[in-house]
């Protein structure tokens, strides 16, 4: 089943890497009583990921602090090391963006939004999506029809969503 709008986020522990070496945070850590932004992509340092998608919340990272958004993180099938250092080449870190792992592919699986793309040796990776979560529930969902595309799912396709 694929997560929808109206949905409660499935519970789901992500790995960081903080000051001490990898730490876990939860879902629920990280939604309870706040209005947080998640956006997930196929993989760290892939083309549309790495030029595009990352970007567009770069850019719009105050819009959505103005909108009252406490957080706006991206989750990856990639493992922390991964992570941190893609969030410092993108300038994401620097911007305040949270860089989280699903290295296991639970989070994702859990929203229903894995796939495979053997050619391009990508495997449960995540769709590209978007979505705006209050207390732990989906106000907002927008899913990519094709991992290659960063329109709706984009800083500013959530944006315009939330208008």
């Amino acid at each position: 089943m694929t997560i929808s709008v109206g949905d409660t986020l499935p519970e789901a522990t992500f790995v960081r890497l903080g000051e001490n070496g990898p730490e876990e945070v939860t879902t629920a850590t990280l939604t309870a009583g706040r209005k947080v932004v998640f956006f997930a992509v196929p993989g760290a340092y892939t083309p549309t990921c790495h030029s595009a998608h990352v970007p567009s919340f770069i850019r719009t990272k105050a819009q959505f602090d103005a909108k009252g958004v406490d957080e706006i993180i991206c989750v990856s099938v990639n493992d922390p090391f991964v992570m941190k250092a893609w969030g410092e080449t993108t300038g994401a870190a620097d911007a305040g963006l949270t860089m989280l792992s699903d290295a296991e592919s639970t989070f994702t699986k859990a929203l229903g939004m894995d796939f495979d793309a053997p050619p391009a040796g990508l495997l449960a990776r995540s769709k590209r999506y978007a979505m705006l979560v209050e207390d732990g529930k989906v106000v907002i969902l927008n899913a990519e029809a094709s991992p290659g595309e960063s329109e709706i799912s984009a800083g500013e396709g959530l944006l315009d969503s939330m208008a």
